[in-house]
């Protein structure tokens, strides 16, 4: 075999040792990329961020209850005049028709129900002193007529939302003047959270991302690459997987309008890092 014909099978060897090579490497890599995060050598650690903001929305819900006899029509006429009379109040205030919204609209009944328990039948003996009697159930059956209804009760519930709060007090007791028979679940949020959740999930993070930091270091080993994320704010828990990429009041007669303060809102979010282990 001339020198020629070694050289060239030299290279075609080359080659194939080379093809070989980078198939097992890709090989290797899609094969760790396709595995689940639970089957890496890995570690978890989690951390609450909070934020505080000033609630910027009030809300509250106000009802008009209207009872009457088997008029339906009559009774729903009363209630949506109530109804509309203190709607149009709130909006006089200044309320945007966004701002109020209808929760709930029933109509039931209301029965007249009958004791039928059978009757004591008092008599006396002969020859039995005076005073002394002896008590009996009569064995006759008693016919129960069933429950009837007697009438209807309407009742409207509508939600309002307050911008400016300096109004709360005023509207609060103004619905009432209006024909509101309750006005009960006052509450403040925010109007778009948004803000404040991020400035919640950015303290969470920096949180966990110390204290991974603070395992590894105490553990002796180093911190691989990020597996997964977990969100948890309290109210429900997204999964974002990354292993295969690097005054209640009820009354008829409205009193002095109250004093509100809102406070302050508190948003936690806890956020749970997974580490690979280098």
């Amino acid at each position: 075999m001339n020198q020629k014909l070694k050289n060239i099978l030299g290279i075609v060897v080359g080659v194939v040792v080379l093809t070989l090579g980078y198939a097992a490497v890709s090989y290797a890599v899609s094969y760790g990329k396709s595995i689940p995060p639970s089957s890496f050598r890995s570690f978890s650690v989690s951390g609450e961020g909070k934020a505080t903001a000033v609630p910027d929305v009030a809300e509250f819900s106000f009802e008009v209850t209207t009872e009457g006899g088997n008029g339906i029509a009559a009774l729903q006429a009363a209630n949506t005049d109530a109804v509309n009379k203190a709607i149009a109040f709130v909006k006089s205030d200044g309320i945007a028709d966004k701002d109020i919204k209808t929760e709930s609209y029933d109509i039931e009944p209301r029965y007249q129900t009958y004791n039928c328990s059978p009757v004591p039948v008092v008599y006396h003996e002969p020859m039995m002193p005076v005073g002394d009697v002896v008590s009996s159930v009569s064995s006759e059956p008693t016919v129960c007529p069933p429950a009837s209804i007697v009438g209807y009760t309407v009742t409207q519930s509508v939600d309002v939302k307050i911008r400016d709060f300096s109004k709360i007090g005023d509207i609060m007791n103004g619905v009432v003047k209006n024909g509101a028979n309750s006005v009960s679940s006052l509450n403040f949020t925010l109007d778009d959270p948004t803000a404040v959740q991020n400035e919640a999930r950015a303290d969470a993070i920096t949180k966990a991302k110390a204290q991974a930091q603070a395992v590894a270091q105490e553990s002796g080993f180093k911190i691989g690459r990020l597996l997964s994320v977990q969100e948890d704010d309290g109210n429900q828990s997204v999964m974002y997987n990354l292993a295969q990429s690097s005054v209640a009041m009820k009354t008829s007669e409205a009193a002095a309008a109250p004093v509100i303060q809102p406070g302050s809102q508190e948003v936690g979010i806890t956020m749970t890092l997974q580490y690979e282990i280098d």
